[in-house]
């Protein structure tokens, strides 16, 4: 369940809001001026959500490694991406 919530209730109702997250797997949402600007979620969650995005990681560097042309030298690669 997302639940919103603004910045200034969330800070007087902190405790509350972990706990729920932790233990009820509730999500929320912050927002500042109505705007949404940050995220609490479970662990549980962030650990899926990490997970998702290795997965995504791994199937693009497959696609990478399958295109044609010219390998690009390691030391040349971490120059240009300023490693």
């Amino acid at each position: 369940m997302l639940n919103k919530i603004t910045t200034a209730d969330a800070r007087k109702k902190f405790a509350n809001i972990i706990n729920r997250v932790a233990f009820g797997y509730e999500s929320f949402v912050l927002t500042r001026r109505g705007e949404p600007i940050a995220a609490i979620v479970s662990m549980r969650e962030l650990k899926l959500l990490q997970e998702i995005e290795d997965q995504i990681d791994i199937e693009d560097a497959w696609k990478a490694k399958n295109e044609l042309g010219k390998p690009i030298p390691w030391e040349e690669l971490k120059k240009e991406l300023e490693l």
